[in-house]
């Protein structure tokens, strides 16, 4: 009598848990350029787990091990609405690098964030009010962040393969920080323009 009433009060607190509390989201400012929303979506519903325990401590070797093996699966099941393995492992790895990169770095991201906010407040402001689209925006505070490096970088002289140029060097969290900065300020312009409606 004792044991079933254990296992109903346990399967009770179970079933009772928020189980998507246990899962994390895939970071817009991590999606790579060609991801489609239908793309991320499903790589997000395949590695959430993966992408919390990452968030609490899980090494990047091991997770992206785990992300593989569940995301190869999921294609050869026919899972994946046709997108490969490349498509939504690329999404897999660059979500799992970054809440791995802020896992073991959360102070610099704090620093960078409030550090990228000044310095490109302007360009926000503008994809805020929609006077600037996201992606001249995200090109503009990719400059003004290299010119905290080098003043004197001149993107004009960047022509011809990418390998040739001469580029200073920037931790890429600060360029992460800024998508995630301007992608909020789209979000909200988005907000209000739909609550205006």
């Amino acid at each position: 009598m004792k044991k079933a009433t254990k296992i109903i009060i346990i399967t009770a607190l179970i079933s009772s848990m928020n189980l998507t509390a246990l899962a994390a989201e895939i970071p817009g400012e991590s999606v790579p350029v060609n991801a489609t929303n239908e793309s991320i979506a499903l790589t997000e519903n395949l590695i959430s787990g993966i992408l919390f325990e990452v968030e609490n401590g899980l090494g990047y070797a091991d997770a992206q091990a785990q992300a593989q093996n569940i995301i190869f699966n999921a294609v050869i099941a026919g899972q994946t609405n046709g997108y490969g393995y490349a498509d939504l492992m690329s999404i897999a790895r660059n979500a799992i690098y970054q809440y791995r990169d802020i896992y073991l770095r959360p102070e610099f991201y704090q620093e960078a964030e409030q550090q990228v906010q000044t310095l490109i407040s302007d360009i926000i402001s503008e994809v805020e009010s929609g006077t600037k689209d996201y992606y001249t925006a995200e090109k503009e505070a990719y400059i003004k962040i290299m010119q905290t490096v080098n003043p004197s970088f001149n993107p004009d002289t960047l022509q011809g393969d990418f390998c040739y140029w001469d580029i200073p060097a920037v931790d890429s969290a600060y360029f992460n920080r800024a998508r995630k900065l301007l992608l909020e300020a789209q979000t909200r312009r988005l907000t209000h323009w739909q609550n205006y409606r």
